[in-house]
């Protein structure tokens, strides 16, 4: 190979040069970033400290919320540091561990996603036998097998495209190491390693929204055999918001990865990943939870314990003094 010079860094191009651009980006990503945090770290406490929510459904929410944040954590601060700073370069080697930990958190959220709609089907169509269906036992195996399929997901793409060689331009059009952007710099051979990437995105995204379909057609065809006006409108706003959801996940996975790189436009691709790496992280505590009775009324008991221990601390405080 002519010319050819090893690769130890990358620099990524953003989501604009505009300098007029950078410093409301930077407000508005951390402002979103920060109410992530907030939103997913603050679900996964209340879910942990209340005991009322120790079932399936707020099980599998407490894991989508460490995803939503994992993943939001592993592309946003280096966006976000970029934009302040102006340092658009990333180390070979960071450039690798952000491919691998954001493919590994954002197949266990498909994988989650697909769980959640499975346990709703078992409580709308098959109510009488749940508590027998979604055991203990059964939503651990969902929750690990989330967790190694997605392992193993991960390292297959960030193996396969690490392994071909980059020479001459290091520049990533793009605001993080997607593997789409990170693939086309390679100067190897690429049509083995794309067949790879369409065939294994393929199998996780059709196998995950699959699951989610047919279990929502269940839900929806028993509903409309209750003949149950109320019913049938209760199941239709529990859905909308989550089918939103995935409408918008799974459409920017498929827009991204099922195309070969020849087809892509950078530019519509980094607009539609800030929807998946930034926004949905943010969205998805009040989609899923914030909007479900049971959560409001965990955080209001959450908060008035935390006043009544705050009253407490103050008149101890204010005995001592006097």
């Amino acid at each position: 190979m002519e010319n050819y010079t090893e690769v130890t860094e990358f620099v990524l191009l953003g989501l604009t040069n505009a300098p007029e651009l950078q410093v409301p980006l930077f407000i508005m990503f951390t402002l979103i970033y920060l109410v992530s945090v907030a939103g997913n770290l603050g679900m996964m406490v209340l879910i942990l400290m209340d005991s009322r929510l120790h079932i399936p459904m707020y099980f599998f929410l407490s894991h989508l919320s460490l995803a939503d944040f994992c993943y939001s954590t592993a592309v946003t601060p280096k966006v976000i540091a970029g934009l302040l700073t102006g340092d658009s370069v990333i180390s070979y080697n960071a450039c690798a561990a952000q491919m691998f930990f954001f493919a590994v958190f954002v197949t266990v959220e498909s994988y989650l996603l697909a769980s959640m709609a499975y346990d709703r089907y078992a409580a709308v169509c098959r109510p009488l036998y749940y508590t027998t269906t979604m055991t203990t036992s059964v939503c651990a195996r969902l929750g690990i097998g989330s967790y190694f399929c997605s392992l193993l997901n991960a390292s297959i793409h960030t193996g396969n495209t690490f392994r071909l060689y980059f020479c001459k331009s290091n520049v990533v059009d793009h605001f993080f190491c997607d593997i789409p952007a990170v693939m086309a710099l390679s100067c190897s051979d690429k049509q083995s390693s794309e067949l790879i990437l369409i065939v294994v995105a393929s199998f996780n995204i059709f196998f995950a929204f699959l699951v989610i379909l047919l279990s929502y057609l269940f839900i929806f065809f028993t509903i409309l055999k209750m003949h149950s006006i109320e019913g049938y409108l209760k199941a239709l706003s529990t859905c909308a918001s989550h089918l939103t959801s995935v409408t918008i996940f799974y459409g920017t996975a498929m827009f991204m990865y099922l195309q070969p790189s020849s087809s892509h436009s950078m530019d519509t691709d980094k607009i539609a990943s800030v929807f998946y790496t930034i926004i949905i992280p943010m969205l998805n505590p009040l989609v899923y939870s914030l909007r479900n009775k049971e959560v409001k009324n965990a955080f209001k008991k959450l908060v008035d314990k935390a006043k009544l221990s705050l009253s407490f601390t103050f008149k101890v405080v204010g005995s001592k003094m006097s």
